[in-house]
């Protein structure tokens, strides 16, 4: 099973992923986008403001990085029975691509690639997610202004129904809560 966990930055999915590997006790692969190889680093770095390209180019770093993480760790766990688990997937890219790129030329570079099994949109109010990001971090990064989150979180909410089986997570509340709502999810789905 493929399982990605979406949501704004500072929403909290990177917590409840690292909850979810642990509810699977040694079956899941925990892994995210951009990844943290070469081309996931150049990403990084430009989310950062640490260099700068254009917002296609930026796009099509995103592909190439999902591209190598799907060959050499997403499908090979898989293979080995694994459930895999990512913070984030190619619906962040259409969420926060989109803002900048047309959504038509997101989905063309990355039609070729798998869908989710499972998709959790945690739906933290960008105005929790900045609070968070401002206590957890000293920087900003790319999209993290009031308005593009705003934006981006609709962005989400319209794409969603293009992926079967995706669940919004109330994100405004205890991380317990979250997590405890997840697991019954898949439980209700492996029964």
């Amino acid at each position: 099973m493929f399982i990605v966990l979406e949501g704004l930055d500072g929403s909290g999915i990177t917590t409840q992923a690292g909850l979810l590997k642990n509810y699977f006790a040694g079956r899941a692969l925990l892994t995210k986008e951009p990844t943290d190889g070469l081309i996931g680093g150049l990403i990084k770095s430009c989310l950062r403001h640490e260099w700068k390209t254009s917002s296609l180019a930026l796009q099509m770093l995103f592909a190439a990085d999902r591209a190598h993480h799907l060959d050499k760790e997403i499908e090979p766990a898989l293979k080995d029975g694994k459930i895999v688990i990512s913070d984030r997937y190619i619906l962040s890219t259409y969420a926060f691509g989109s803002v900048d790129v047309s959504l038509e030329i997101i989905k063309k570079i990355n039609s070729a690639f798998r869908k989710p099994d499972l998709t959790f949109f945690v739906d933290t109010q960008p105005e929790i997610c900045m609070e968070r990001i401002g206590k957890s971090r000293q920087h900003i990064e790319l999209f993290e202004e009031i308005g593009k989150l705003k934006k981006i979180r609709e962005n989400y909410i319209a794409l969603l129904k293009e992926f079967p089986n995706s669940h919004i997570i109330n994100g405004n509340r205890k991380m317990d809560h979250i997590h405890k709502e997840i697991a019954e999810i898949i439980e209700n789905i492996n029964k």
